[in-house]
């Protein structure tokens, strides 16, 4: 009922309508305000949604002409489409580090790598993440998903700052509890499992955890995407009068590739495509329940993905689009990765071209939501809410640091310039000390770009600039040598 008909029916009640009838009626209308009035001045909610492997080229509305996308189409229509994106590591385990501390991986002793089943390390739980942030200010927290910053119970997300878990510990093609048996890899490989549905229950033994303990093992991955979206949906609707912060973080498109058997493609060729299609259906449930609950316009919803493409599994992994390369490089395409936001002030249908990343998250959200960051820590992200917004036109950051899979320095970009300094790969194991000796005596490649005309990265300008070359080098090593300097521990298993 709108105020000009209950003013009408206040000043002119018909004949029949009791006094007792009318306070009721008042009451109940004093109510509805007071919680309207509620919902409007509470902090904002909070759905972070980051899918695993998944490529700058994998969605309509960054390109992709193969893969249908109606459901995150939709949600960039409706707010910001970030083209400069970057996420700090081209692997799972210290790209999730960074999100959710927005550090460097290596200042919190989470850049080597990625964990295994048998990883005696994990998350250091002194970290002030996002979900920590949140919690203080009275959210409720729940993560549902991919956690690979430790399967120890002191460091499982309920350490990390969440109320709730729900999820598979490290990526689906880990095997607990020492990650042998696993099947046959490679692009053939993954024809056969995708072939043979069941293959998650025989060939797999990944576990599911509820909060600290496993549920099910092996984990059935056909229906694990969307049992996720579906947790994620119930805790919606249980803290619905409250803050939340809901971090969905999806074990796919990472191989092995499953889908319920229900929307399953058989042709092994659109295994991709129909992964990407199930999750973009899985994330439009989820926001049909934020609109039916009357809580869209009152909740940050963000979507990304951890790092680029696994491009050696061709039809089983994405594209990078316009982008060089993929997952483990430190190239645009391992790196920089889509993003769309929505919510209260984020400028509906509109592309966002300046640099930020996913470090820049928490201390974005802490704006935000008014409540500053305590000072005990140092990180590396940078409050980039007026590019979230629309307020700002240029970024606060002005420049970014590329580290390898292994956790090494590898390049820099410092506005349209971006300088990698290759070194030579190191011998593998077993080759004899010549090699050795040789890879010592190597120079490292130098490559420079121009990313505003480059962004394919495919010519190299270090030559032509040796100036600039020099100039991003020295810069290079001083921000890694400060990272390096006061790089904290993470948790080690005693």
């Amino acid at each position: 009922m709108s105020w000009v008909t209950f003013r009408a029916a206040i000043e002119h009640p018909p004949a029949v309508f009791h006094r007792s009838l009318l306070f009721s009626f008042v009451a109940i209308f004093i109510c509805v305000c007071r919680q309207s009035q509620a919902a409007e001045t509470r902090p904002p909610n909070i759905v972070l949604i980051f899918a695993d492997d998944m490529g700058y080229g994998d969605l309509g509305c960054y390109g992709s002409k193969t893969i249908r996308t109606p459901h995150l189409d939709r949600l960039a229509e409706q707010g910001r489409r970030f083209t400069s994106f970057m996420v700090a590591s081209p692997v799972c385990t210290p790209s999730r580090a960074a999100l959710l501390t927005a550090c460097y991986p290596k200042r919190v002793g989470m850049h080597q790598h990625v964990l295994f089943p048998t990883s005696t390390k994990g998350l250091n739980p002194a970290e002030h993440t996002i979900a920590d942030h949140l919690k203080a200010q009275g959210y409720a927290t729940a993560c549902f998903g991919k956690w690979h910053l430790g399967h120890h119970p002191e460091v499982l997300p309920r350490a990390q700052g969440f109320d709730t878990y729900f999820g598979i510990p490290y990526s689906n093609d880990m095997n607990h509890p020492d990650n042998m048996g696993r099947p046959q890899g490679g692009v053939d490989g993954m024809d056969i499992l995708w072939n043979d549905p069941a293959s998650t229950l025989t060939k797999w033994k990944t576990p599911l955890f509820e909060n600290e303990t496993i549920v099910e093992l092996p984990v059935d991955q056909r229906t694990v995407t969307r049992r996720y979206t579906q947790k994620a949906i119930d805790f919606v609707k249980a803290h619905r009068d409250q803050p939340f912060f809901v971090y969905l973080p999806h074990s796919m498109p990472h191989i092995p590739l499953y889908v319920p058997d229900d929307v399953r493609d058989p042709d092994s060729k659109n295994a991709y495509i129909n992964t990407i299609e199930h999750i973009d259906s899985e994330i439009g449930r989820l926001l049909e329940t934020l609109n039916e609950s009357g809580l869209a316009q009152n909740t940050f919803v963000i979507f990304t993905t951890d790092n680029g493409p696994w491009l050696q599994f061709r039809h089983h992994g994405g594209s990078a689009g316009p982008l060089r390369a993929g997952k483990g490089t430190t190239f645009e395409g391992g790196q920089r990765v889509p993003c769309v936001i929505r919510g209260p002030g984020v400028p509906a249908g509109t592309v966002c071209d300046e640099l930020s990343g996913t470090i820049d998250v928490l201390p974005t959200l802490a704006t935000l939501i008014g409540s500053p960051l305590p000072n005990a820590q140092k990180i590396d992200g940078m409050d980039v809410s007026g590019l979230w917004l629309g307020t700002a036109t240029t970024s606060p950051r002005e420049e970014f640091l590329y580290y390898t899979s292994q956790g090494a320095v590898e390049g820099l970009r410092q506005g349209n310039w971006k300088l990698l300094v290759k070194n030579p790969a190191a011998p593998r194991q077993g080759q004899n000390a010549i090699a050795d000796s040789r890879q010592k005596t190597q120079e490292p490649e130098v490559l420079l770009f121009d990313l505003t005309n480059d962004l394919g990265e495919q010519s190299n300008q270090a030559n032509a600039h040796p100036e600039i070359v020099s100039r991003l080098r020295a810069r290079l090593e001083e921000l890694d040598a400060e990272i390096t300097q006061n790089a904290r521990a993470p948790w080690i298993k005693p």
